[in-house]
């Protein structure tokens, strides 16, 4: 998966079902409005949800730059303002004052690359929720190839058998060709748990912080239950 900021829960769902993920970070950013979140993610309000969105330098670079080399604008103060946005929202949740130390470390922190600050925040999320899935960056991984050519090089390079795509893999992937190398294609719905928010009335497709601050320990087993599991 490419990187994300703030992941949502099935972010971490197709991850904890893993042998092993690998970080796509060394493809341009993704401009799907479904799917654009290696700079942005939800969190949960009083007034339902809003955006927290970290800015990039573009000066028309954005197209050419891959996401390991795309650089954080510095010209507003966002961290500040998520901050105290997660704050403002989270302060009476259960968990929120176990997690607060590190995030406020990561706010007031200088960060230029976009993906150190969102590789510095899913590895402690994953390690908050319990989940040791093994990972490797693309950008390490010196494999050659573009869209489904790209993830089946990649799976070649790791010796999978299996690979499990996000469920809009569907439109660009060839199964055929992973059939062909003997790697089974298998898509990801994920299907969101419903849980107790800070909040009247229930908001899905958050940041994973929203369960984590709310539920804590509690948080991987919600994350986990209700989902079909991947066939031996």
């Amino acid at each position: 998966m490419q990187p994300a900021y703030l992941p949502w829960l099935g972010y971490f769902h197709r991850i904890a079902m893993s042998d092993l993920h690998i970080s796509l970070d060394h493809v341009q950013i993704d401009r799907n409005s479904k799917t654009k979140f290696a700079n942005r993610n939800k969190i949960r309000t009083q007034q339902g949800w809003c955006w927290l969105t970290v800015p990039i330098k573009t000066k028309g670079r954005q197209g050419d730059l891959a996401i390991d080399q795309l650089e954080i604008a510095a010209d507003t103060d966002w961290a500040a303002k998520h901050w105290q946005t997660l704050k403002q929202n989270y302060a009476r949740a259960p968990f929120f004052v176990q997690h607060a130390p590190f995030f406020e470390a990561i706010y007031a922190r200088h960060w230029d690359r976009l993906v150190d600050l969102t590789g510095a925040i899913t590895d402690y999320l994953l390690l908050a929720l319990g989940i040791r899935t093994p990972a490797l960056k693309s950008s390490e991984m010196g494999v050659a190839g573009v869209k489904d050519e790209l993830i089946l090089n990649l799976c070649k390079a790791v010796n999978a058998s299996t690979y499990l795509s996000g469920p809009f893999g569907r439109d660009y992937l060839d199964a055929r060709t992973f059939e062909s190398a003997g790697i089974r294609l298998l898509f990801h719905d994920y299907q969101h748990p419903l849980y107790q928010q800070a909040y009247p009335g229930f908001e899905p497709y958050m940041s994973a912080v929203d369960l984590l601050f709310n539920l804590g320990p509690e948080s991987l087993r919600v994350i986990m239950e209700g989902q079909e599991k991947v066939p031996e």
